[in-house]
């Protein structure tokens, strides 16, 4: 839903021109009708500063960026590679980092509605959040579904979980574990677990999924990654969604004197810049983190010119093979 001028107006009960002054506080204006349009304004969800950049048609070259954490190295990385590209085409960039906090990324959007950014880029995981639906502001979404209105950029996820679990059935692993994030969130991720859960079934084997909150603390992923081994003692493989859960999987296996591959496999997502560095030894499905930036910006530009763009865009993944397997 577009919310305009009119229906601010309507809502209020005053007129498109009444609106105006009160946004440009021109020309007398009796606090009462204030009121209304501010009222109105806040339960349509649509920033004073939104109003004006609509009427006057305004550019700030500013575009604002909202994920998880750019603490994960896939999300570090691609907010840097996206601000490279921003910065390339003419705009500066504002970052707020979400932490899967849905009140927090409420606060993060009005802000950065509040300073007319021209366009939004999110790869945070909550959902349900009104203003997304009805801002104006052009939006693209990074494994992250908002709406139908708002296009998708992805990785395979699919035929990402797949290749990893083919990977580990081949290599002998029977007692296969997926960790995946918390099953409310509206991602194209959790098509790895799916991919997972189908690849098992086919190959008669029991799919058994555990959950880790991306929000959770360091403390807390230690608590429930070490419960998850005495959940699962004869477990041989983990397929853990993302590299940073894999290296903390790792890292609690050999406190626990479990040999790395030969009594626990290890799969991971992402394989960022520094986890190539850090751990080149995790085998992991690789996200091509430049192609997805560079068809971000470009699909978030075509909205800002108001231009068509394709609802979803799936980037192909590739098998790294390390020494986890």
């Amino acid at each position: 839903m577009t919310v305009k001028l009119e229906d601010v107006a309507e809502l209020a009960g005053v007129s498109k021109t009444t609106v105006s002054r009160v946004l440009n506080n021109r020309g007398y204006i009796s606090e009462q009708t204030r009121k209304k349009v501010h009222e109105a304004m806040e339960e349509l969800h649509y920033s004073p500063n939104a109003v004006a950049r609509q009427l006057f048609k305004k550019e700030t070259k500013l575009v604002g960026l909202i994920f998880p954490s750019v603490d994960n190295p896939f999300f570090g990385e691609l907010a840097a590679e996206l601000e490279k590209r921003l910065f390339k085409q003419g705009f500066k960039v504002l970052i707020g980092n979400s932490m899967n906090d849905p009140e927090k990324e409420k606060a993060y959007l009005k802000e950065l509605i509040g300073n007319q950014v021209d366009g939004l880029i999110v790869g945070a995981h909550n959902y349900n959040i009104d203003e997304y639906k009805v801002t104006n502001l052009p939006i693209v979404a990074i494994d992250r579904i908002i709406n139908d209105d708002i296009p998708i950029i992805a990785s395979d996820n699919y035929q990402g979980g797949k290749l990893a679990t083919e990977l580990l059935i081949s290599k002998g692993a029977k007692n296969i574990i997926v960790t995946d994030g918390p099953l409310d969130f509206q991602t194209p991720a959790h098509n790895r677990r799916i991919a997972y859960e189908s690849v098992m079934k086919k190959n008669k084997l029991i799919p058994k999924s555990f959950i880790i909150d991306f929000n959770w603390n360091l403390d807390k992923k230690i608590k429930e990654i070490k419960r998850m081994f005495k959940t699962y003692p004869n477990m041989d493989a983990v397929f853990a969604t993302n590299d940073a859960d894999a290296a903390l999987i790792w890292r609690i296996a050999k406190r626990m004197n479990i040999k790395v591959p030969e009594e626990l496999k290890i799969v991971g997502y992402d394989r960022a810049t520094s986890t190539r560095i850090l751990l080149p030894e995790l085998t992991s499905i690789e996200q091509p983190v430049e192609e997805m930036a560079s068809l971000a910006v470009k699909t978030l530009i075509k909205r800002i010119k108001g231009e068509k763009t394709v609802p979803k865009q799936i980037v192909p993944v590739t098998l790294w093979k390390g020494e986890s397997v």
